[in-house]
């Protein structure tokens, strides 16, 4: 089959096209011919080493969707030549076939709900919407009536995740970005501001009218991740799902957490498949079913073939997307 791998850490000069035999599914897994699989910060870490070194040719990929090609033993309630998206625990999506474990592959005509998501969709969705919906709900445990700021807000989970809040009853979402430009993008997905990080605290103050906010998503870390605490509400959260700054780890101080009614709370999905898989499918079932009733959009701004992965991945890195990147697979080869 024909993927795009590494085999040392380094940019993205490192991907490469390669011919590699299909994997095989083991008990429990199931084999998929991937048609679109999207593009994500998580595997930009792990080109860079973030989830340890690679292991001969190493192919990543987080999320894919396509037709199921053969199940591994024990599997149930799916069948070849099912429509699926896929959450890919250990990567895998950049390549003809991948497999994932069952719990983590949802098909797209059953349950009904979920018959309205065209492959191209679902093979954008199913880790930056599970990450989305898990942070707020999970990790944030929001509550109907409660105020969002959402960090990177014109991202992939940026894009999406205005749109959940609204859905599970945020009161207000509000948006950091880094450019005007990104903040006209991110807009149009139901924030009532959208504000340039740079002072972001005092924005969020003057909108709340002093009282900061409930919630909020942080993907970036550092001094951004600091100063979201300035940014709460009495009993606010800050919700950690990642690290794209790639600043030193912070070392906080647990008096002012206290003394200021504030808490910090983390969300990682890899975790989560590894512990809790059961959860992690509730969350992904959530988020993909109110994708198709139209409820949540995910905007496709970008589409490469597989072989411009490393185009994709540099375009990610430098902080230059919007929405949300694909790769076309196997739909270059079944003319889309």
């Amino acid at each position: 089959m024909r993927a795009v791998a590494f085999t040392e850490v380094g940019g993205p000069e490192v991907l490469r096209v390669v011919e590699l035999a299909a994997p095989e599914p083991g008990p429990g897994e199931v084999l998929i011919r991937v048609a679109y699989a999207g593009v994500n910060y998580g595997e930009v870490q792990h080109r860079l080493g973030d989830f340890g070194p690679p292991e001969g040719e190493t192919v990543t990929g987080l999320e894919a969707s396509g037709t199921v090609a053969a199940l591994g033993d024990g599997v149930t309630g799916l069948a070849v030549g099912d429509e699926v998206a896929a959450y890919l625990s250990d990567g895998g999506g950049y390549a003809e076939y991948a497999t994932a474990p069952a719990p983590f592959v949802f098909p797209l005509a059953e349950p009904a709900e979920l018959g309205g998501l065209d492959l191209r969709t679902a093979g954008a969705a199913p880790l930056v919407l599970t990450t989305a919906y898990g942070v707020l709900a999970g990790a944030g445990h929001l509550a109907a009536g409660e105020t969002v700021l959402v960090h990177a807000a014109a991202g992939g989970v940026g894009s999406v995740a205005a749109q959940l809040a609204r859905s599970l009853g945020a009161a207000a979402v509000y948006g950091t970005v880094s450019t005007k430009e990104k903040a006209e993008y991110a807009s149009r997905f139901g924030y009532d501001e959208v504000f340039l990080r740079d002072g972001f605290p005092d924005a969020v103050r003057k909108a709340t009218s002093g009282r900061g906010v409930d919630l909020i998503l942080d993907p970036i870390g550092g001094p951004t991740r600091l100063a979201s605490f300035e940014a709460l509400a009495p009993f606010g959260r800050v919700a950690v799902y990642g690290e794209a700054a790639r600043h030193p780890d912070l070392h906080l101080p647990v008096l002012p957490v206290w003394k200021n009614n504030r808490a910090l709370t983390g969300y990682n999905i890899g975790d989560l498949s590894r512990r809790d898989p059961e959860t992690l499918r509730h969350h992904a079932l959530a988020a993909l079913g109110l994708v198709a009733s139209g409820a949540v959009r995910i905007d496709i701004t970008a589409e490469y073939d597989l072989a411009d992965a490393a185009e994709a991945q540099r375009e990610l890195e430098a902080g230059r997307n919007k929405g949300k990147a694909v790769l076309r697979v196997g739909a270059e080869r079944d003319g889309g």
